[in-house]
């Protein structure tokens, strides 16, 4: 994978792309009020993205009536630079028709465990706490 920023000539603003040709903003905290993404928001989405790629696939291999998915990613990051992440939470949201517990749990164990590289990496230096809710769609 192959990817860039290019700065816009106003602050710390960047625009990056990647492989994909997809393009998005990114700005840093001295940027108020510009709109882009700071760059460890974007490993958080990231990290949310690629488990949720994987348990949403999963769940639905296992022919679970999903109807609804979020995942929600929460981090702490040290107080001193380089600030780096301490510990994050990783939470599933999953909507659906008589959902099995146990196939989201198995999802999201596979998920940390074998298939999503953003998760398999980050949990190598710092801890990641999973969590699910299920909630039974009308």
């Amino acid at each position: 994978m192959d990817a860039k920023v290019t700065w816009k000539n106003d602050g710390l603003l960047l625009s990056g792309t990647a492989d994909t040709g997809s393009v998005l903003d990114m700005a840093s905290s001295q940027d108020e009020g510009q709109p882009g993404f700071r760059p460890m928001e974007l490993l958080a989405v990231g990290l949310a993205g690629c488990t949720a790629m994987d348990v949403l696939s999963i769940l639905k291999k296992k022919r679970q009536d999903v109807v609804d998915f979020e995942v929600k990613v929460h981090t702490v990051a040290a107080d001193e630079y380089p600030k780096v992440w301490t510990d994050a939470k990783i939470e599933y949201i999953v909507t659906g028709h008589d959902i099995d517990p146990k196939a989201v749990e198995r999802a999201m164990e596979l998920s940390r465990t074998t298939y999503c590289p953003a998760q398999n990496m980050l949990n190598k230096v710092t801890n990641i706490e999973l969590s699910y809710t299920i909630i039974e769609a009308e």
